[in-house]
Order: C-alpha cells, then structure tokens, then sequence
C-alpha cells in the first residue's frame, strides 16, 4: 500500500503455517511443490498477504487523523480513488475506483485521509457494497458533514475470469447520507461533476 504502511502482523505471526498450506494447497491442485518456480511462491504470497490484508491492523475512523475547522460549506468532490481488494466469497481480487463527495458543515479532512480510508477499508477481504456503505458512514461520523456521497466502481475478477466470465463488465454502487439522500440536485450536481 503506497499511502500507508500498515502490514497485517497476524500473517507475520503464523507465517511458517501460512506458507504450509500455501505449499499443501500447491501440491493438492496438481502441482511439483519441489520446481524451481514454486520453491519461493510460499513465503511471496504469505509476504503479499501481509500487504493486501493490512486492513485488520487499523481503525478506519483513526485514519482520518485532525479535522480542521473551515467554513466552506459547498461541494467537495475527492474523486478516482484507485483501490484493490479481496472478493470474501471467491479470495479473488477485484479493484477500481472510489468517488467521495461531502457537503462540509464546518470540518474537513486533509485530501490524502481519503485515500487512506478507501486503504484501510478495502485491504481485507471485502464485498463491493460493504466498502461502499463503509467509506459514507465513517465520514458521516467522523466529518459530521451535511451530508455524504460516495460510488464505487469495481471490476470483480471472480466474475471475469471465473463464472460466467464476462470481461470488462463493471459494478457500480453507491451510498448516500444527510443532504445527499433529500436533494436531488445536489446527487445530480455530484454525479455531473464525475464525468
């Protein structure tokens, strides 16, 4: 994770189990555990799942760090938050984009806290929706702001590779909280602002 150097110490941990099974789950879908190829692959996906399930080790609302008091109260749009995560039902990735837009009422973030939330958030394993209703209810908390926007775009590599494999296919979800829900104009004027 570039913004955050989290890493999930539990992997660290039990990592001569880990790469036991990762070297048992090798040998059982047919493969020579004892190649060249495979001699290392153990202890590279345990050392990746340090980095991609880092997730567990932080508190999503203390990443958001100081607020700051500012009385701008129109728009702000944080948009193309690249993510990757894990798909809870197949462990297959799937990543995208995350788009946030939040009325302040008085409080506001610094712009990389975004970034690190949708980290946080997304490095565990995940479903789509979750990660979408998530990012709005901690900001909700934590800004108290009149109100939140946020959608996710994914791309589910268990339903690209796997499955009815359908390519390219996108997934999009949304959440909104406070004025966002009420005010249609304001969901237009966000979802203008995207494109």
């Amino acid at each position: 994770m570039a913004s955050i150097d989290y890493k999930n110490a539990r992997v660290a941990e039990n990592r001569e189990l880990i790469e036991q099974h990762v070297r048992e789950i090798l040998r059982l879908i047919g493969e020579d555990v004892d190649r060249e190829g495979l001699l290392d692959t153990p202890a590279r996906v345990t050392r990746m799942y340090e980095e991609i399930f880092s997730g567990y080790e932080a508190n999503p609302r203390d990443v958001m760090g100081v607020t700051f008091d500012e009385q701008h109260e129109e728009l702000v749009i944080i948009k193309d938050i690249i993510y990757y995560s894990q798909c809870e039902h197949h462990m297959a990735p799937f990543f995208g984009k995350v788009h946030v837009g939040y009325l302040p009422s008085g409080k506001v973030a610094g712009l990389s806290k975004f970034a690190r939330l949708v980290d946080v958030i997304t490095r565990k394993l995940q479903v789509q929706e979750r990660i979408t209703s998530e990012i709005a209810d901690i900001l909700d908390d934590v800004l108290k702001p009149h109100g939140v926007m946020v959608v996710v775009e994914g791309e589910h590599m268990c339903m690209c590779s796997r499955g009815v494999k359908k390519y390219g296919s996108q997934t999009i979800t949304s959440a909104v909280r406070g004025s966002f829900r009420s005010d249609s104009t304001l969901r237009a004027e966000f979802l203008s602002l995207l494109k």
